[in-house]
């Protein structure tokens, strides 16, 4: 099994992943882009960017304690398509209804509160 360091530097633009914060709060991300030091990355809930170290895949935030990420394993298609769908709708929509999760949203958000805990790094 490849190790933490191997698995954290495989990730890709376009690939999602899970990280943890110190208080426990889940953030599911998307590389944005990566380089030899660093994955960029945006929080699909908050649209917030964040930067992970590529070795050790810590946050590299300026706020409090960093977040860390604790899963790399691949979404199922359909769940990758529906997180795909609504990091779009939060950057791109000024629509006030814009935060109401779809039945498929909801559905994808239960599965990873479940798939990433069992898929661990």
């Amino acid at each position: 099994m490849p190790d933490r360091e191997a698995l954290i530097r495989n990730i890709g633009v376009g690939d999602f992943f899970h990280a943890t914060c110190p208080n426990g709060a889940s953030m599911i991300c998307l590389t944005t882009a990566v380089s030899d030091m660093a994955i960029q990355a945006r929080r699909i809930t908050t649209q917030e960017d964040l930067e992970f170290d590529r070795t050790t895949g810590l946050e590299k935030g300026p706020y409090g304690g960093p977040g860390r990420i604790d899963s790399v394993a691949p979404l199922p298609p359909e769940i990758h398509t529906v997180f795909l769908g609504l990091d779009h709708r939060y950057r791109t929509s000024t629509d006030p209804e814009r935060n109401k999760l779809s039945q498929a949203e909801i559905d994808a958000i239960l599965y990873i509160d479940k798939y990433y805990p069992a898929n661990p790094i």
